[in-house]
């Protein structure tokens, strides 16, 4: 079977842009930080943050990007209350719910999102059997969202707390 020649030329510059198009996407190094009071355990870029000091909340560590504009901190706080997502929800968010974009609450966790001031601000918080709460906030520019969304991805997904 003889392939045309005009296919065959159409499908190696095909596979050139495509290649090309990978090698520019810079490779994220990725480290996992663990708070052992707590067992909490996430995933983040350490290629983008590096480690400025103490979170605002819990116990932990905040991380910024070299420019300033981007904003991580992951921390871990006991649940004296016995809280659920739900209720820590409403005794702890500091905005109008209809300011929300994005809301997911179960029985295990939340995750909220918003737009405000040209900036993204989202947050996650596991909540464990053994009584602590494992969360993170991400605060990155509005305009670099599409670039963020895998980040933010991967980020929420490796919350975890060390249970066993």
């Amino acid at each position: 079977m003889r392939v045309p020649f005009r296919i065959l030329l159409i499908t190696i510059v095909a596979l050139l842009i495509a290649s090309s198009a990978q090698a520019q996407r810079p490779v994220l190094e990725w480290k996992t930080f663990v708070v052992p009071e707590y067992g909490t355990r996430i995933d983040y870029p350490a290629g983008i943050f590096v480690p400025a000091g103490d979170p605002e909340k819990g116990v932990g560590q905040r991380f910024y990007r070299s420019d300033g504009r981007a904003v991580l901190s992951i921390y871990s706080r006991n649940n004296e209350q016995g809280d659920t997502p739900a209720s820590y929800l409403r005794k702890n968010l500091r905005v109008e719910r209809s300011g929300i974009e994005y809301q997911r609450v179960t029985r295990g966790f939340f995750a909220i999102s918003m737009e405000r001031e040209d900036q993204i601000y989202y947050s996650r918080c596991n909540f464990s059997r053994r009584g602590a709460i494992h969360c993170f906030d991400l605060v990155y520019p509005k305009e670099e969202e599409r670039a963020w969304d895998a980040v933010v991805t991967r980020i929420s997904l490796s919350l975890r707390p060390l249970e066993g």
